[in-house]
């Protein structure tokens, strides 16, 4: 990663990137569960999780020419689909957080790739295989859930990242909480633009565990 992409605040203490984005106080705020799961992953470990999305994709037919230009990126897929079963990993890099989400459609398996790391004291996700979509992201906590908005989008051209005009970029919003009840984390992203309202998302529980690198298949 170019030493301009890289977290910048000189911190040299083993904390992931969402806890130095939130700070100790939030991060205490959290449920005990997502702690866990925001914390850093120790050398040599994996953070592994297996659920089923009760529902996955776009219902916009119209999207899907785009959408499958975006699947060869690893972003985001032409289908949408109730029940999907799917797997993430996640492991921590030199300078932040990869993520693979492994999604089972019926029309074939697919997998999404980011990168969340700190910019400049920002917290922002580099979105895809070869990292072309950027969301720089605010963080929050809201009753014990982990709360992320989108507070601008950018596309890689280049060596330039070109920020999408706000009146027409898509926002995301995830939420991820812990349902102690069914003893299972629950996730809810959603990608929404201006006048058009809601243009993909996925919503489901999965259950999540920290595993040595022997395990993480």
């Amino acid at each position: 990663m170019p030493s301009s992409e890289r977290a910048t605040d000189g911190s040299t203490q083993p904390h992931s990137p969402f806890e130095r984005a939130l700070g100790p106080e939030a991060v205490a705020a959290l449920h005990p569960r997502l702690r866990a799961y925001v914390g850093a992953i120790p050398a040599g470990h994996h953070g592994v999780g297996r659920g089923t999305y009760e529902v996955a994709g776009s219902r916009r037919r119209w999207l899907r020419p785009v959408l499958a230009v975006l699947a060869r990126e690893q972003v985001l897929f032409p289908a949408h689909q109730r029940d999907v079963p799917f797997r993430i990993r996640n492991d921590e890099g030199p300078w932040g957080r990869r993520a693979q989400r492994e999604f089972g459609f019926l029309s074939g398996r697919r997998t999404m790739v980011d990168e969340v790391h700190l910019v400049d004291g920002r917290l922002v996700d580099d979105i895809g295989s070869h990292r072309r979509f950027r969301a720089e992201l605010e963080a929050g906590v809201d009753d014990g859930a982990l709360v992320l908005t989108s507070t601008r989008m950018l596309i890689r051209v280049g060596r330039h990242r070109i920020p999408l005009p706000r009146r027409w970029s898509p926002r995301l919003h995830l939420v991820e909480r812990f349902d102690d009840a069914a003893g299972r984390q629950r996730v809810d992203l959603v990608l929404v633009a201006p006048a058009i309202g809601r243009l993909y998302e996925y919503r489901g529980t999965f259950e999540y565990r920290i595993v040595g690198g022997e395990d993480a298949g």
